[in-house]
C-alpha cells in the first residue's frame, strides 16, 4: 500500500472522527426513504420503516447513517423540494439523538438547510455543492461535514457514453480543485471528504480503474469515500442481480480500505462491519 496522506481527523457536525484511533474505515449505512432507489427503493419509504432500518444499522455498529429522499440512480427523475423534505425530515427528527452521525444525501440547498437545522451532521452532495445556494447553505453551518462527489453530467444523462482521457487523474483533479474552492470560501479543510462517484458518469472500465487506483483519491489530503455497494459495475463483473451482490460489495469495500478509503458507503452494514474488523485485525 502507498503512504496514507489523508488528514488525521474529520469534523462531522457533533462528531470528530480521529483516523489515527479509528484504524478501519467508517461505515456509512445507506437509508433511502424513496420509492425508486436502485437497490432498496420502496423498502423504507415510510418513516417507521426507515427508523426501524436505522435501528438495525446502529445495533450492527454503523458509524454514519446517510438519509436520502431522492433517487440519483442513472435515469432517475428529480423530485420536488417539498416531497424530498416530507420524506427525510421525520426520519431525521426521530434519529437526531440516536448516538451516531447523520448525513443528508441531497443537492438542494433548502433541503441541506432544513436537514442541518433538524440535526444532521453532514451534507453528502452528488453535485459537490455546485447547485445554486448549496455552498452557502454549508458555509452557514460552522461544523457540519461535507462530502463532495464527482459526477459527469447529471443523473438523467450521466451513463450516455461517458468519456475521459484518464478517468483517475481527471476525477482526482476535479475533487482537489473543488475542495480547494470550498477552503477559499472559509470552509475548514478538516470538514471536507471526497467521493470519486463510482457509477456516476463512468463505464465499467472507468469504475474498475478508479477502484484499482483508489490511492490517487486517498492521497489528496481529504478522507476518501468509496460508494460501490451493490452497483451495476459489480453486476457486470459477477453476472449477479442487485440483491445478489452482497459478497462482491463486501469485497469492494475491503479493496477500497486496502487502498486508503476512510469511509465506505454500504447497504449491508453488518456484513461490511465484520469484513472490516478482519481487515483491521491483520493491519
Amino acid at each position: 500500500m502507498s503512504k496514507d496522506l489523508s488528514p488525521a481527523t474529520w469534523c462531522c457536525g457533533r462528531f470528530l472522527f480521529d483516523f489515527e484511533k479509528q484504524t478501519k474505515p467508517l461505515v456509512m449505512g445507506i437509508l433511502n426513504a424513496t420509492p425508486d432507489s436502485f437497490s432498496d427503493g420502496g423498502q423504507f419509504r415510510t418513516p417507521q420503516d426507515a427508523i426501524a432500518q436505522a435501528a438495525l444499522m446502529i445495533e450492527n455498529e454503523v458509524d454514519i447513517i446517510d438519509i436520502g429522499g431522492e433517487s440519483t440512480r442513472p435515469g432517475a427523475q428529480p423530485v420536488s423540494l417539498q416531497e424530498e423534505l416530507d420524506r427525510v425530515l421525520p426520519v431525521i427528527e426521530a434519529l437526531k439523538d440516536c448516538g451516531v452521525a447523520l448525513s443528508i444525501d441531497t443537492y438542494k440547498a433548502e433541503t441541506m438547510r432544513q436537514a442541518l437545522l433538524a440535526g444532521v451532521d453532514c451534507v453528502n452532495d452528488i453535485w459537490a455543492l455546485r447547485q445554486e445556494g448549496a455552498l452557502e447553505a454549508v458555509a452557514e453551518n460552522p461544523n457540519c461535514g461535507v462530502i463532495l462527489m464527482h459526477m459527469q453530467r447529471d443523473p438523467l444523462t450521466m451513463q450516455f457514453n461517458p468519456e475521459y482521457q484518464d478517468v483517475v487523474s481527471e476525477v482526482a483533479a476535479f475533487l482537489s480543485e473543488r475542495a480547494e474552492q470550498l477552503v477559499t470560501t472559509g470552509i475548514d479543510a478538516n470538514r471536507i471528504a471526497i467521493d470519486p462517484g463510482f457509477g456516476f458518469g463512468k463505464s465499467l472500465e472507468h469504475n474498475l480503474a478508479m477502484l484499482a487506483q483508489f490511492e490517487a483519491f486517498s492521497n489528496l489530503g481529504y478522507p476518501a469515500l468509496a460508494g460501490i455497494s451493490r452497483k451495476s459495475m459489480l453486476g457486470k463483473v459477477t453476472g449477479r442481480q442487485t440483491n445478489e451482490r452482497i459478497p462482491a460489495s463486501i469485497a469492494a469495500a475491503v479493496l477500497a480500505a486496502d487502498r486508503g478509503a476512510k469511509i465506505v458507503r454500504v447497504h449491508d452494514v453488518p456484513q461490511t462491519v465484520d469484513a472490516l474488523k478482519l481487515w483491521e485485525a491483520i493491519q
